[in-house]
């Protein structure tokens, strides 16, 4: 199977949530070719999510909550997770309703 650079990933995904008028923008860039991504939800209530890739017991990639909690304490983690790794890409989306779309088919490729 190819795998999609973090780059293209990170656009194709911005483009699907623009379609579905979810306002999402890129708040850290990292490696075009396989920095990590993360995608932080912020429902503009005070609350946020952190997801990150991460793989199950059978090898198949997935999303898995890093941090949740108060919008500032969520964005200390990603924080800490750059000050690691200056590679990861890190995706703010804002929907008030918690769409993310990380769980519809082609976004854990």
């Amino acid at each position: 199977m190819v795998r999609l650079t973090s780059e293209f990933w990170v656009q194709a995904y911005l483009t699907r949530l623009r379609l579905n008028e979810i306002p999402a923008f890129v708040t850290a860039k990292g490696d075009a070719n396989a920095g990590s991504i993360m995608v932080k939800l912020n429902t503009l209530d005070g609350r946020a999510r952190a997801f990150q890739r991460s793989y199950d017991a059978e090898g198949n990639r997935i999303w898995v909550t890093l941090a949740e909690g108060p919008d500032a304490e969520v964005e200390a983690s990603l924080a800490r997770q750059r000050g690691f790794d200056r590679d990861i890409w890190i995706v703010e989306v804002e929907d008030r309703n918690g769409r993310h779309l990380l769980d519809e088919p082609g976004l854990s490729e």
